[in-house]
């Protein structure tokens, strides 16, 4: 059962994706169904509403209603991660105090990066959020135009608020800053591997406490990381390799990963319908037969491991 007192990754934490309806709008009854799947994949929490859920297209208050309804789905079942993405610090100060009335395990933060600001910006805007929220923070950074968060800036917020507690990079070849910043907090900040996930069977020997992917292959990734962390490397490497294409592919773009995703969703008879809300990208007739062609072997992979395709369908005697 999900534990606000306690608060842990330890697996797979993958991003919910907004569901929406021919005509754009949220499909609310979708969103149980995600969870519920979420849950059944045995990730060990989930976070929405987030760059993969497409949170930069939503009004304030489906950002809010996305919240509670995913808590409501989660029935203590999962904790659930509230993504708290703004530049605003006052709405991002507004947005932490409510979703942890609403009873968030956790927030997420994604660094503000619409333009360059300097650390010593940043620190103020995240000690800022920490001052009145005791909730776990993770800070999200992902910036793939530059450098992302130093290592001493990751230590000295951690020693100011002990609740900021992990810190999800999204870059390549960062085994050795995944080392040092559990060196340097002494385990107190855990590192999550993003970016779908793409980069951690070389990050699980250097320390990282979790992954967060989409969620079409959550439970694939959690197949993958529970080898791993049971110290078979070639088994866990084995179900990577066979869904590292679908990744790659699809997160070529973002707007591009999100039609890949629910998709594979819709594949797996979670999600109705695959609808992306605008402004987004067309894909071509080539791009969708590549997608469908990964997504199928994705689903091949599911087969040859016996587990489930659509683990919320009761399966028939």
């Amino acid at each position: 059962m999900a534990n606000r007192d306690y608060f842990e990754i330890r697996g797979v934490v993958p991003i919910v994706p907004t569901p929406f309806l021919p005509g754009g709008s949220v499909d609310w009854s979708s969103i149980p169904a995600l969870v519920d799947f979420a849950v059944a994949a045995g990730a060990c929490a989930i976070c929405l509403p987030a760059y993969a859920s497409e949170f930069y297209k939503l009004s304030a208050a489906e950002h809010e209603h996305i919240i509670e309804t995913a808590l409501l789905a989660a029935r203590d079942r999962i904790p659930v991660v509230a993504q708290v993405n703004t530049p605003s610090l006052p709405r991002a100060r507004e947005l932490a105090v409510l979703v942890a009335g609403m009873g968030s395990a956790a927030i997420n933060v994604a660094v503000p990066r619409l333009f360059a600001i300097g650390e010593a910006n940043l620190f103020r805007y995240f000690d800022e959020i920490l001052k009145i929220v005791s909730l776990p923070m993770i800070i999200q950074d992902f910036n793939p135009g530059g450098p992302s968060m130093s290592v001493d800036f990751i230590a000295k917020l951690h020693r100011q608020h002990p609740h900021f507690r992990y810190v999800k990079l999204e870059e390549p070849m960062m085994a050795a800053k995944v080392r040092a910043i559990l060196e340097v907090t002494s385990g107190g900040v855990g590192v999550i591997a993003g970016w779908g996930g793409m980069y951690f069977p070389e990050l699980v020997p250097a320390g990282i406490c979790g992954i967060m992917p989409g969620l079409a292959v959550a439970d694939l990734l959690a197949a993958a990381w529970n080898r791993f962390a049971a110290g078979d490397r070639n088994g866990g490497f084995d179900i990577f390799t066979d869904i590292l294409p679908q990744i790659v592919y699809s997160l070529q773009n973002m707007e591009f990963f999100h039609h890949a995703e629910k998709r594979l969703l819709c594949d797996r008879g979670i999600l109705p319908a695959a609808i992306v809300r605008d402004a987004t990208l067309q894909l071509s007739a080539d791009e969708e037969c590549h997608v469908d062609f990964l997504n199928q072997r994705v689903l091949r992979l599911l087969e040859r491991l016996a587990m489930p395709r659509n683990p919320l369908t009761p399966v028939r005697t």
